[in-house]
């Protein structure tokens, strides 16, 4: 007598565990970009002198093209990608808005506030890293790595 195996169910909602994974993977490219982003604009302004949107600027694309091989090739390799191009372009777009949220806040305190220390450069900065990576996770779940076929 043969006994049947009962039939493996496809999950198509993501589970809390997966869900944390990606969430703590994310997080650390995030670290990484910030990294990036924050060492570079802080060496742009010490060595340039110049404006703080540009010191911002530069590195942010910086840490965007690290961010986008990271997010595809790490974090969300398990999620569907058109290979069109469309993905990258649309990655870059939405980061494009999360450069103008940080470049707002860091001119914010700059050019508002009348804060052109260190101390408020890096305060404008934080806080538009912290409302970037908030709009980039939603945005980046929702238009660029969207769940797999079932």
């Amino acid at each position: 007598m043969q006994r049947s195996r009962p039939a493996k169910t496809v999950e198509t909602a993501p589970t809390y565990r997966t869900f944390l994974s990606e969430l703590l993977s994310f997080g650390f490219v995030g670290v990484v970009g910030t990294l990036i982003m924050i060492f570079g604009a802080n060496l742009m302004r010490a060595w340039l002198g110049g404006s703080p949107i540009t010191s911002v600027a530069i590195p942010t694309v910086v840490s965007t093209l690290a961010s986008y091989g990271l997010n595809r090739f790490w974090v969300f390799r398990h999620r569907d990608s058109d290979g069109s191009g469309r993905e990258v372009a649309v990655f870059f777009a939405l980061n494009g808005v999360g450069l103008l949220i940080t470049m707002l806040c860091t001119g914010f305190t700059y050019y508002a506030l009348g804060l052109h220390g260190g101390v408020g450069f890096n305060a404008g900065l934080l806080a538009g890293v912290v409302f970037g990576a908030g709009f980039r996770y939603w945005s980046y779940k929702k238009w660029i790595f969207t769940p797999s076929a079932a």
